[in-house]
Order: structure tokens, then C-alpha cells, then sequence
């Protein structure tokens, strides 16, 4: 008995645990609490907690990471990890995303779309900035990528260019969309003035059934023909949302925002969290990653609030900068930060509407970043 107890104890994962795996359950009930407290991005943030716990135990003992060897079958994250790293996740929540987003707002007001064209100036300027201070062109790109707020982009990018930094790339990005609610205000009231958030916008125009149906296939023959990269994300965004703008194939419509989203969801993000292992996360390279990344995402909102100030030099009809800072491609939630920022100087103020144009316009722009980068640097 004694013998066979000791051997049992053997088996356990005790002796294999490290500190660094204190630190990344640490890391995951900080993130749980962000999520279950603060209720900010739950649906994301709790299966990433979740994915880092049952990949920080250590993987030699339990085998959920391993992969196949001779008539071995691999553990079960090494199974859900090749949706990540073979790229169809992502284009698959863009599937779910696109039959969830009603892109009237942006078409009744066009004049936004340069709004959100403008905050992926964040991208590049951080591209710029990982690049001199060491990073290489790839890893350059899929930290720059972080500014879009586009957690799934993020993702498609790092998989793609910087494998080794995917855990800390995507964590990043979900952070810093968490944290909209907090950044967005901030950046908005430093470059705007009070006058400038007292601008009322008009009523947007109706957009037709036909313009709604024609938008996602004109945009997929266009990016198709000119960045042909961005294609697998941009093109099932446009599909989802021809689903739901036909208004005929409402099963397949549901079928994309609910049950293929959720589940793909679950899959990534348990996949991405099970990423984040204490030996490739706990490095100094992280904490600049982290550091670029927020530079990135401050810098996308401020190009956007710049960028709606210049465009009210030419303007009859001023748009309110608020806007501006919704290009990110957070939706709804930058859009209604806008909202909430206005209607705190005035609460009569309704620019939800318009701010939505941008934000939903920030979707396709961070995807057609992205196929920039998959283009330049292949």
C-alpha cells in the first residue's frame, strides 16, 4: 500500500508546478475578475481564463497540450489549438460578426467611413515604433494590429506572422477592449473641447434594402481585387451580412450569430488562453508587447478624434469629434462610450447613430490592415 501510494503521488502534477504557473493563475482570476466584477467582456475573457488554467497545469504530466506521436493521440488543446493556428477561427467569428452588424449607419452618414479609416493610423504608427525599438517586420505587424481593437484580427495576424507571441498579442488586445470604457473617455475629453462635444449631428438618411444587399458584395469584389489578403476575414463578414440584409435565410442567419459564433468563441478563446503558458508568457518581450499595445490603441483613438477635428476645417454639417474615436472596431461598446460622453454635457445630445458609422467602418478597415501586412511581408 505505502508503494502504491507513493507511485499515485508520483502521477500528480504537484512537484511539477512552478512559480511561473502561480503567476499565470494569478494572471487568470485578474482577468476572471475583470470579466465576472466588472462585467467587461465575459463572453471572452472568462474561456481565456480558463484556457490559461488548464494549460498551466503543468502539460509534461496532464498531456493536454501534446501533440500526436506514432498511435498516441494528442491531448485535447492540441487538437482545438489547430482552429487557431490554421486560421479558421477567426474568419469564422467574422461569419457570426457580419450576420449580427447592420451597416445602414455607416452608409446613411459615408462621410464616417474616413473616421474609421483614420483610427487605423494607430496600426501603422506602431508599426513603425515595434520595428525600431528591436521587434522584426512579422511580430511588428501583429503587435501593431492590437490598435484596431479587433481581438480576432489580432489573432488571424499573430498566428499568421508570430506564432511565439500569439498568447501575449491576444491577451493584450482583449485587455484593452475591456478597458474601453475607461481608455476611450479619457483620450476623447484631453483632445476635444466642451464646445466639440456639444456638436449635434442630423438625423441619418434611410438606406434602401438594395443598397443593403449590394454593400457586402461590392466590398468583397473590391477588397478581393485590391488587398486579396484581407479576403478570408473581410469576405465572411460581408457573407454573414448578406445573410441577414436578403432577409430570406433567417435559420442560416441564426445559424451564424448564435450558434456558430458562440461556439467558435469558446473554441478560441479557450485556444488562445491555452496559449499563454508561463514559459512563453512571463518574458520581458511580454511587458513591451503590452506596452506597444496600449500605445497602439491610444493612438487609434486619438487619430480618430484628431482626424474628425480636421475634417469640421471643411465641413458645412460638423460631425462631433466623439465619433472619432469609435473608428476602433469595438463594436457596439466604443460606440456607446461616444454616446455616453455626449449626453454627459448634454443629455439631449444622440449621436449613437453616427458613431456607430465609424465603428462598424473600423471593422473592415482592421481587416484590410491586416491583408496589408499578410501582402507586404509574406
Amino acid at each position: 500500500m505505502p508503494e502504491a501510494f507513493l507511485k499515485y503521488l508520483a502521477s500528480t502534477s504537484f512537484h511539477s508546478f512552478t512559480l511561473g504557473n502561480l503567476v499565470m493563475f494569478a494572471v487568470a482570476g485578474v482577468l476572471l475578475y475583470i470579466a465576472v466584477v466588472k462585467e467587461s467582456e465575459p463572453l471572452l475573457l472568462v474561456p481565456i481564463s480558463f484556457g490559461i488554467i488548464l494549460a498551466n497545469i503543468p502539460p509534461d504530466v496532464t498531456g493536454i497540450l501534446s501533440s500526436p506521436t506514432g498511435d498516441l493521440q494528442g491531448g485535447l488543446l492540441w487538437y482545438l489549438q489547430r482552429g487557431l493556428y490554421s486560421g479558421i477561427y477567426p474568419p469564422l467569428i467574422f461569419l457570426g460578426i457580419g450576420a449580427l452588424t447592420d451597416f445602414s449607419f455607416m452608409l446613411s452618414y459615408p462621410i464616417t467611413i474616413f473616421l474609421g479609416a483614420a483610427a487605423q493610423a494607430g496600426i501603422f504608427i506602431t508599426f513603425a515604433l515595434s520595428k525600431m525599438i528591436g521587434f522584426d517586420m512579422k511580430q511588428a505587424a501583429s503587435i501593431a494590429i492590437i490598435g484596431g481593437a479587433d481581438g480576432p484580427t489580432s489573432i488571424y495576424t499573430a498566428s499568421r506572422f508570430a506564432p511565439e507571441l500569439l498568447s501575449v498579442v491576444a491577451v493584450a488586445a482583449y485587455s484593452y477592449i475591456a478597458l474601453i470604457p475607461v481608455l476611450q473617455p479619457v483620450v476623447s475629453r484631453i483632445l476635444t473641447t466642451r464646445e466639440d462635444r456639444l456638436i449635434k449631428m442630423g438625423p441619418p438618411r434611410r438606406v434602401s434594402r438594395l443598397e443593403r444587399i449590394l454593400f457586402p458584395i461590392f466590398i468583397t469584389l473590391v477588397v478581393g481585387a485590391l488587398v486579396p489578403k484581407a479576403l478570408p476575414l473581410v469576405g465572411m463578414l460581408m457573407f454573414g451580412n448578406l445573410l441577414r440584409e436578403v432577409g430570406v435565410v433567417k435559420r442560416l442567419v441564426e445559424a451564424a450569430s448564435r450558434f456558430i459564433l458562440d461556439t467558435v468563441t469558446i473554441l478560441l478563446m479557450v485556444s488562445v488562453g491555452s496559449t499563454a503558458r508561463a514559459d512563453m508568457f512571463l518574458t520581458p518581450k511580454s511587458l513591451e508587447i503590452f506596452g506597444l499595445g496600449a500605445f497602439a490603441f491610444v493612438s487609434a483613438l486619438a487619430t480618430g478624434v484628431l482626424f474628425a477635428k480636421f475634417m469640421n476645417l471643411f465641413l458645412k454639417h460638423k460631425v462631433n469629434p466623439l465619433i472619432g474615436a469609435a473608428g476602433v472596431s469595438a463594436v457596439p461598446d466604443s460606440a456607446r462610450v461616444a454616446q455616453r460622453i455626449a449626453m454627459e454635457e448634454d443629455p439631449h445630445n444622440y449621436i449613437l447613430m453616427h458613431a456607430m458609422g465609424p465603428n462598424v467602418a473600423g471593422v473592415i478597415g482592421s481587416a484590410i490592415a491586416a491583408g496589408v501586412f499578410l501582402s507586404l511581408l509574406r
